[in-house]
């Protein structure tokens, strides 16, 4: 082994010319260039969107947006139910039926009454024009607190660089045509090309 050479590289430490020290600083620089490749690696979040209701609308957006402001790369997948989050025209709407642990917090009344915790009656969430009465009352109550709406939501992850991929087998399965998503969707693609990226991703989620 021509130890010359290794000098040249970095002469800052000098590299020894026994086996041990050699074997030695040799450990040494892997682990420097081991932490400085991890030091510069950009992390990555890679999310797999399959819900279509409002109130799962927003953890997806949430989090990818939260992601790329902290410098992330970013990326939703939304397949089945979750491709009705990329429609041009959001019309989400909330459900309480099977969804047992989703609080009924009022948008009006006295502090008593907003923060009562009321839980619905199965019966109750299946009557007819219940569902709209909820999702009325939680788009007041997300007005009320100062949340951003879903499409504002969107919107942000979009101008953050999030990348939109549309599940290409749900709209063939679901006939769906593609003038009724957003032109910002990044790719049309199938499981299998996403999660050839999700596998690299570091915060991998299924909401």
């Amino acid at each position: 082994m021509n130890v010359a050479k290794l000098h040249s590289h970095d002469t800052s430490q000098p590299v020894p010319t026994d086996l041990a020290g050699l074997d030695a600083w040799f450990d040494r620089r892997l682990e420097e260039k081991l932490a400085e490749r991890e030091a510069n690696k950009i992390p990555s979040l890679a999310i797999i969107a399959t819900k279509g209701t409002m109130d799962m609308a927003y953890p997806p957006f949430i989090l990818a947006s939260t992601a790329a402001a902290l410098g992330w790369d970013s990326s939703i997948f939304f397949t089945f139910y979750g491709l009705e989050l990329l429609k041009k025209d959001l019309n989400l709407k909330v459900s309480p039926l099977g969804n047992p642990a989703m609080p009924m917090k009022m948008p009006f009344g006295p502090d008593w009454l907003r923060h009562a915790n009321m839980p619905v009656p199965i019966l109750a969430a299946a009557l007819p024009g219940f569902q709209g009465m909820a999702t009325a009352m939680m788009e007041k109550t997300v007005k009320a607190k100062g949340v951003a709406s879903v499409g504002e939501l969107r919107d942000l992850c979009i101008e953050a660089g999030v990348k939109l991929v549309a599940c290409q087998m749900t709209v063939d399965l679901f006939s769906y045509r593609k003038d009724e998503f957003i032109p910002e969707i990044t790719d049309w693609i199938g499981a299998t090309s996403y999660l050839g990226d999700a596998k690299n991703a570091d915060v991998c989620l299924f909401v």
